[in-house]
């Protein structure tokens, strides 16, 4: 039933992190002067974005005036600094760890663990931290998981996508198994991000432009290897949720693997491929694809939010991706008015708060509180935006 109340903002995908000398803290001692020897050596690659948009990675009061100023009142914080001992580019776009590099980057990945779970805690009914797993050591890793579900990381888990060019056993891997039972024995939800999961493409003149070409296709690659994989049918309360890349695709993506499906179940190959003895799925792909599976549509366009229906309204999940340049700060109205303003607010009001809440454990009534202040109204976001703002960086404006 439709209310005139403001719409709850809920960001299902932000981004923050600590200053790095600020990570130092959060390491074991032991690791303190490779830590000092590795911070000498470091240098920021973005050098233009000090003092303009880094600080507001693990800003406090200051960041959430920033939310709110565009209507956001709650957030799930994915990582964003580059923690101890990774490389200028991060968690969220860097290849997994090789076994060299793997000791360090845990040790990294850990401080950034430890000091989300406190950064979390300055306003605990208003952030989500999702935690960072490394796949490398399925033992290592199921310690992390636990230690994420008692330290209230209610965002979830983070793993990377796999790309084929690693060390790493592939996602449909029987290797992860005790990974997806502790998630779901934990209620830990599984996410992906795009940015992932791109075999090394080298240092040609185009291996930058290959790279983000490509990225949207590998980016999703790991809901349909989950899926073939049956990992869903085994552990049939587990979620996943696909971070920023809407889901318009996955209409194409599910009619793929469905035809797949049918050919294999019913004659027992595709082609002259013979499938005998080695199983399908007991539901089609598209079943789990609807009740396992979540989808981040960040600063979406109109486009990124066609397959919302077939995955289910309750499935689709709004972010505004700040602080990020790419992000709809200081335009999330202008975004939301590009986006929903042709769409039903009973939709929209799921998409863009009420999915959320209910997926991350948010108190709704709570939040309603602070967007009754501040959170944009039926009529502004009905109003069709005819000028897109010129200095705008998200490319949903583009």
């Amino acid at each position: 039933m439709e209310t005139n109340d403001p719409y709850v903002l809920i960001s299902a995908d932000c981004h923050a992190g600590a200053r790095i000398s600020g990570y130092r803290d959060y390491l074991e001692e032991k690791y303190l002067e490779r830590f000092d020897a590795w911070r000498e050596k470091y240098r920021n690659p973005s050098r233009s974005h000090l003092n303009k948009k880094k600080d507001k990675t693990w800003g406090g009061q200051d960041r959430v005036d920033d939310l709110e100023s565009q209507g956001v009142v709650a957030e799930v914080l994915f990582p964003n600094n580059v923690p101890p001992f990774f490389p200028p580019d991060g968690i969220v776009v860097s290849r997994p760890p090789t076994s060299e590099e793997y000791e360090l980057r845990l040790q990294g990945v850990r401080a950034h663990n430890r000091w989300l779970a406190d950064w979390c805690a300055d306003f605990p009914t208003r952030r989500a931290g999702v935690g960072v797993v490394l796949l490398n050591d399925v033992d290592v890793a199921l310690e992390d998981i636990e230690w994420i579900a008692k330290h209230d990381l209610k965002g979830g888990v983070l793993i990377s996508q796999v790309a084929d060019d690693t060390a790493l056993e592939p996602l449909y891997s029987p290797t992860y198994e005790r990974i997806w039972a502790a998630c779901q024995d934990n209620d830990l939800i599984i996410h992906q991000h795009s940015g992932g999961g791109c075999p090394d493409y080298g240092n040609y003149p185009a291996s930058s432009m290959v790279w983000v070409y490509e990225m949207s296709w590998f980016a999703t690659r790991g809901l349909s290897h989950l899926i073939l994989a049956g990992v869903f049918e085994r552990y049939p309360k587990l979620r996943y949720l696909i971070s920023e890349s809407g889901c318009a695709w996955v209409k194409q993506t599910m009619e793929h693997m469905d035809h797949l499906w049918k050919q294999i179940a019913k004659a027992g190959s595709t082609g002259e491929v013979d499938f005998t003895g080695r199983g399908v799925t007991k539901e089609p792909p598209s079943h789990y694809a609807k009740t396992n599976c979540w989808y981040g549509a960040s600063f979406p366009r109109p486009a990124d939010l066609a397959g919302r229906h077939l995955v289910g309204l309750d499935h689709v999940m709004w972010g505004a991706d700040y602080p990020h340049y790419e992000g709809t700060y200081p335009y999330t109205l202008e975004s939301l008015r590009l986006a929903f303003a042709e769409i039903d607010p009973n939709e929209v009001r799921m998409m863009v708060g009420e999915n959320a809440a209910k997926f991350f454990g948010f108190d709704m009534d709570e939040l309603r509180k602070y967007a009754a202040t501040c959170g944009p109204t039926i009529e502004q976001v009905q109003q069709p935006l005819l000028e897109k703002p010129k200095d705008a960086t998200s490319p949903c404006f583009w």
